[in-house]
């Protein structure tokens, strides 16, 4: 579980508990799955349910989508079809809200819970309140439905039964009951309703223009005004959702995400306006098969066994197969294009996550992959097995050192680590340092003859990067492919650059090879400055105790504990310091001090 658990997306989505007969036991929904679901193992949990509910989990699965309240919508479906055990919270007959148009002669709109189709039609569910009610409220403010529950009826409009309420008098209902409004301008409004329900609101915008084109033609101007009102609110509303479309119902979703020996193909199934299938099939190719061939076995395998009836199929790319009574669909823009780049990322997490599975079984397997990558985009002769990257520290050329740091197998080889003390630089010449440093390096190891790097990075751009080749190549006669690291204003790295001239390489900043390759220079600028600090402090506590002949290291820590400073040590006399280090030792740190004292001559009087 905890392999599992670490290769869970920090994405919005829905992941179901199984145990070990494979069923599931738990559905639940997070805003980032990694973090919601390894909240369950953590050893601090000290509810019981949730012990238990752990104690029987033997595999998990998930659904990405693209926000939080699609992973809401998508875990009330799945919890509806399989009813987990542990789904305590949402056994109580609970659900999310729908709207409800009613079947009555003046029908009504609003929220309910209770789903029963004799008495309207139902849209929905609204995992969010928020939108459900700004869908109500739009509705409300274009069309005024009425809000009474009164059982109006036909004959008793025509005979006068009703009477107009309290809405009526603040304008919030036109009066349908006493026929102030005709029973054919509310089914229109009803019917324009039911449209913006079901997301359809460019048509009804569309009917709303014309209507305010026509009345504007037969001059009646204030008419024209309301209807434009109506059209201005409506152009301002957005309640449709990327997974949950009302306009979409019983459609089969697939898509096919591929390498050179794996394919992967996600399906989706749509069933009254949401997901209650999602589901991934791996191929493992050995003839060389095209993404149409292994996608078509996918269609057909899946779709069996899942014993879907949908008469339409939403494709990525034309697909050469034909089943009876199917239409196939390439969606190019709307809610079927959302669900098929919905599609298209559960395949491509997929495949990450199997990616992230095998290369953890295997370590050296992810290594390889990211060597070869960098081969293929600076065109290597051949694989980068032994990267060397070199940096320079000083202030103001006081202290100056270099480092060098080497990569195997695009790890750290700290035991190839070198420190270098800049000889024959006088000031902060970086360039000059570089090159000295450089040269250094590699005429030791062609005299020596040890192996040579099959890659140098500079940690710097093109000027680090010229120097480094003016000593490899023009000096030397080395043939040794030379990269550099640039930075951009705020001293962070931002491109990888190769070639004479040096080129900007293609590279996602958030890509693990550009991590890989800024570990690289962090890890050298760590090393040279450490070595840096080291030669600085050395230099700051060498004292003038240091400089006495006879006087060790053990002695001057002696005087420096018992003194407490160099300037107590000069001002003490021989006998204070021989209770401290003995007399021979003193004498000599006394002499040291006073000098004068030593050769001074003492001439006695001459007595006559």
């Amino acid at each position: 579980m905890k392999g599992i658990v670490s290769r869970l997306p920090e994405k919005p989505g829905s992941y179901q508990f199984y145990d070990d007969t494979h069923t599931i036991i738990y559905v639940g929904k997070a805003k980032n799955l990694k973090s919601r679901v390894s909240s369950y193992f953590h050893t601090e949990v000290d509810r019981f349910k949730t012990k238990v509910l752990v104690s029987k989990i033997m595999d998990i699965s998930y659904t990405v989508v693209n926000t939080e309240e699609d992973a809401l919508l998508l875990e009330n479906s799945l919890i509806k079809k399989y009813n987990p055990r542990y789904n305590v919270l949402l056994k109580d007959g609970k659900t999310y809200p729908s709207i409800c148009v009613t079947n009555e002669y003046l029908p009504r709109i609003f929220k309910t819970r209770t789903i029963n189709k004799k008495w309207g039609t139902y849209y929905g569910p609204y995992s969010h309140i928020g939108s459900m009610y700004a869908v109500l409220d739009l509705i409300k403010e274009l069309y005024h439905p009425r809000t009474c529950q009164q059982p109006l009826t036909k004959e008793g409009v025509e005979s006068g039964r009703y009477k107009v309420c309290l809405d009526y008098h603040i304008n919030k209902c036109m009066g349908p009951c006493v026929n102030k409004q005709s029973w054919d301008d509310y089914q229109r409004n009803i019917a324009q309703s039911r449209e913006i329900l079901k997301g359809n609101t460019r048509q009804v915008q569309r009917e709303l223009k014309e209507e305010m084109q026509r009345l504007s033609e037969e001059l009646r101007f204030e008419e024209a005004e309301e209807v434009k009102r109506k059209y201005m609110a409506l152009d301002n509303f957005v309640s449709k959702s990327e997974v949950v479309s009302h306009t979409i119902n019983n459609v089969d979703v697939f898509s096919i995400t591929s390498d050179e020996k794996m394919a992967f193909i996600n399906y989706i199934h749509v069933s009254n306006g949401s997901i209650n299938q999602s589901f991934t099939i791996e191929y493992k190719k050995k003839l060389n098969e095209t993404d149409d061939e292994l996608l078509q076995l996918g269609i057909i395998e899946l779709r069996e066994r899942f014993k879907s009836e949908a008469r339409e199929i939403i494709v990525p790319t034309e697909v050469d197969v034909e089943l009876d009574g199917v239409t196939f669909t390439i969606p190019q823009r709307g809610d079927k294009k959302t669900l098929l780049e919905l599609s298209i990322m559960n395949g491509k997490q997929y495949k990450f996550d199997r990616l992230k599975q095998a290369e953890k079984l295997n370590p050296e397997q992810k290594q390889v992959r990211l060597m070869k990558e960098l081969q293929e985009k600076l065109h290597l002769p051949k694989l980068p097995y032994k990267i060397e990257c070199f940096d320079n520290s000083n202030i103001s050329g006081s202290d100056a050192v270099a480092a060098c740091v080497v990569f195997k197998k695009m790890k750290p080889s700290k035991s190839d680590y070198k420190r270098y003390n800049i000889k024959t630089v006088v000031g902060p010449d970086d360039y000059a340092s570089m090159k000295e440093v450089v040269h250094r390096r590699y005429s030791r190891l062609i005299e020596e003859e040890q192996p040579l790097p099959d890659l140098i990075v500079a940690d710097g751009g093109k000027g680090q990067m010229e120097v480094i080749r003016q000593v490899i190549q023009d000096e030397l006669n080395l043939d040794i492919p030379i990269a550099g690291l640039a930075k951009d204003d705020r001293h962070r790295t931002n491109e990888l650059l190769y070639g004479f001239p040096p080129m900007k390489v293609a590279l996602k900043v958030n890509s693990e090879l550009f991590h890989v390759l800024t570990q690289l220079q962090d890890e050298v600028h760590r090393f040279a400055i450490t070595f840096h600090r080291e030669k600085r402090s050395k230099r700051a506590l060498h004292s003038e105790l240091d400089n006495i002949p006879g006087i060790g290291p053990k002695t001057r820590d002696a005087l420096l504990n018992g003194l407490k400073s160099v300037r107590r040590i000069q001002e003490a006399d021989a006998d204070k310091l021989a209770t401290i280090i003995g007399p021979a030792k003193a004498a000599i740190v006394y002499s040291h001090f006073h000098p004068a004292e030593e050769n001074t001559e003492v001439i006695e009087p001459v007595v006559s």
